[in-house]
C-alpha cells in the first residue's frame, strides 16, 4: 500500500489565541483504493517544549501548579500539576525554549539538558508536537510563585522528592499527560540518570 492524503479544501474556521483548521481530504485504504472525502476539524497548537526538571543530588523533580481552562468541566480539577513547558516562538530551537521557559516558569537554571522523546499529544485532531526533555537543576533555591505577568501565568512552583512524586502519579493527582509521560520515564531511568548526572 502507498500512504497517501489528498486535501480537497481547508479553511480557517477561528482565528484566536489558537487556530483552528477545517479540511475535507481523502486518504488511501490499507486494502487498496481510497476513502470517501470526509471532514476534519484540525487544533493548530504548533510546535511545544515540555522539561521535566530534575535534581539527582536531592533526587527531587520540580513540579508546577496552574488554573489550565482544560480542566473546568471539572472544576476541581482545573489547578493542575505539571512540568516546565511553552510553545517554541518563531526562530527559537526546541533546546533555546527549555531553557527560556525553565526560567520563567520555575526561575531553575538548567546546568545539563538531555531529549527524552519527541510526540504527539493528541494527533487525532491537533497538530501539537511535544520535545520532551530532562533538564539537571540545583533545587537548593526552588520554590515561590513564578510567571510572566504579560502572559497571565500565576504558577506556583516546588520541588518534590521523587517518591513523593511518584506517590502522587499512583494517587492520580497527577492528571495531565505530559507530566505521567515524563515522570514514568524518570522512573524507569533514575538510577542510571543519578550516576551520570550525580555529583
Amino acid at each position: 500500500m502507498k500512504k497517501q492524503f489528498e486535501i480537497i479544501d481547508r479553511k480557517v474556521g477561528y482565528q484566536g489565541f489558537f487556530r483552528l483548521e477545517t479540511y475535507r481530504l481523502r486518504h488511501s485504504l490499507f486494502a487498496g483504493g481510497w476513502s470517501d472525502e470526509i471532514d476534519r476539524e484540525l487544533f493548530m497548537r504548533g510546535n511545544c517544549v515540555a522539561v521535566l526538571l530534575y535534581d539527582p543530588d536531592a533526587d527531587k523533580v520540580v513540579l508546577i501548579e496552574q488554573f489550565r481552562v482544560g480542566g473546568i468541566l471539572q472544576p476541581e480539577k482545573a489547578w493542575m500539576l505539571e512540568i516546565v513547558a511553552g510553545a517554541i516562538e518563531e526562530g527559537e530551537t526546541a533546546e533555546e525554549v527549555a531553557y527560556r521557559e525553565s526560567m520563567e516558569e520555575a526561575g531553575c537554571e538548567i546546568q545539563e539538558l538531555m531529549l527524552i522523546n519527541g510526540f504527539y499529544t493528541t494527533p487525532g485532531g491537533s497538530s501539537e508536537w511535544i520535545t520532551l526533555f530532562c533538564g539537571k537543576v540545583d533545587s537548593t533555591h526552588v520554590g515561590g510563585i513564578h510567571g510572566l505577568d504579560h502572559e497571565h501565568e500565576d504558577i506556583m512552583v516546588r520541588a518534590v522528592h521523587f517518591d513523593e512524586v511518584y506517590q502522587m502519579l499512583e494517587d492520580r493527582l497527577i492528571e495531565s499527560a505530559i507530566p505521567i509521560l515524563a515522570i514514568q520515564w524518570l522512573a524507569l531511568n533514575r538510577p542510571k540518570l543519578r550516576q551520570k548526572w550525580g555529583k
